[in-house]
């Protein structure tokens, strides 16, 4: 359920995006024929009076399409209601407004969870370390009788206090011996155990076990005073992701070599959406706004096959006064799209293993 949760989330910030562009444009008057949730096969759809809505077989992803690129469409090529047809300000409103539908959703995300849920105001930690996972059925951990779900209350005697550094030192512990038994005491319900691990080796000679491992207890979280506490808490945490969003994109320009490991692809969001959603569900409320926000910033991006690229030739045409032939413009835009179809499949190949490696 948390994943179908997490895929829920990206599922509605595409929709999100792409009712964006669709308002936009029917607002306009504009003509639009397709308005398409996913790529691939149709599973379903429904013809309006004037647009096929539809639902595909891959969910992440849409579009939004218009008939001037549709060779079956008997709209009058020089009707003034198709988009090409329609002055700059009018194409730059359209393109530009999925990035703003996804800034404005992730802003009233926001406002939600501080009205609803509240600000986080620490953490309520508890005596222990929670394994919520182990990485596989052959891990020193699982050999050595932990489970998911336990709580390891001391590691060679030393017992774990409810603080946020009981995580650390369980993991340090464990670092520094490897091949070297450790007894944990473990509680499973209602029960201790004694237990003895043997770490591995592992990557630069640090002991490992296969386990993850968090901090015991919970978020506390405090609701404004007021209806208006909640929107003003909403600008600042907005302020503060976007800030921080283009801060990470401006490291991954200028190191890309070391920061390119860390772009994550569908899988990994989806995969760090259940965990959220498995931790604390509220928390999706923040992880959807911070997602909606990287997918604004990453379609305004002036590359081919986004909604930046395509600003951008509207800029062109500005400047020369006439658009760049068809030819170049489909050309640029063709390339780009497969470069950013190889660059999805890529991520998720790398992301899917990682998790089945994990």
């Amino acid at each position: 359920m948390s994943v179908l949760a997490a895929i829920g989330v990206l599922a509605l910030l595409i929709v999100v995006h792409e009712l964006g562009h669709f308002a936009a444009a029917r607002l306009q008057g504009i003509h639009v024929n397709r308005f398409s949730i996913g790529f691939g096969p149709i599973l379903w759809k429904y013809q309006g009076s004037q647009t096929e809505y539809a639902i595909r077989g891959f969910p992440l992803g849409g579009f939004v399409g218009f008939p001037d690129d549709d060779p079956d469409s008997n709209i009058p090529a020089d009707d003034p209601d198709l988009l090409r047809n329609r002055p700059l300000l009018d194409r730059a409103i359209v393109i530009s407004a999925g990035v703003i539908a996804n800034l404005v959703f992730a802003y009233l995300l926001l406002v939600v969870q501080f009205g609803t849920v509240g600000a986080f105001n620490g953490f309520d930690y508890q005596p222990g370390v929670l394994v919520p996972r182990l990485t596989s059925d052959s891990s020193p951990a699982a050999i050595g009788g932990i489970r998911p779900g336990d709580v390891i209350l001391s590691v060679d005697g030393q017992k774990l206090a409810a603080s946020k550094e009981a995580t650390t030192l369980l993991t340090q512990t464990i670092q520094s011996k490897p091949n070297q038994k450790i007894t944990f005491t473990v509680q499973r319900g209602d029960r201790e155990l004694a237990l003895t691990v043997t770490p591995e080796q592992g990557d630069k000679g640090k002991g490992q076990i296969g386990v993850q491992l968090q901090p015991l207890g919970k978020a506390l979280y405090k609701r404004p005073d007021n209806f208006f506490g909640a929107f003003t808490l909403g600008a600042e945490e907005f302020q503060k992701i976007v800030s921080l969003t283009l801060q990470g994109f401006g490291q991954l320009v200028s190191n890309f070599q070391r920061t390119a490991s860390q772009v994550a692809g569908p899988v990994a969001i989806v995969a760090l959406g259940a965990d959220i959603a498995h931790k604390d569900a509220t928390a999706l409320f923040h992880f959807a706004a911070l997602i909606s926000i990287n997918l604004a910033i990453i379609n305004i991006l002036p590359l081919p096959a986004l909604d930046g690229g395509q600003l951008t030739f509207l800029l062109i045409e500005g400047l020369r006064g006439q658009p760049l032939p068809t030819r170049i413009q489909d050309g640029v835009m063709q390339t780009g799209l497969m470069l950013l179809l190889g660059l999805g499949i890529f991520l998720i190949i790398r992301d899917t293993a990682n998790l089945w490696i994990r």
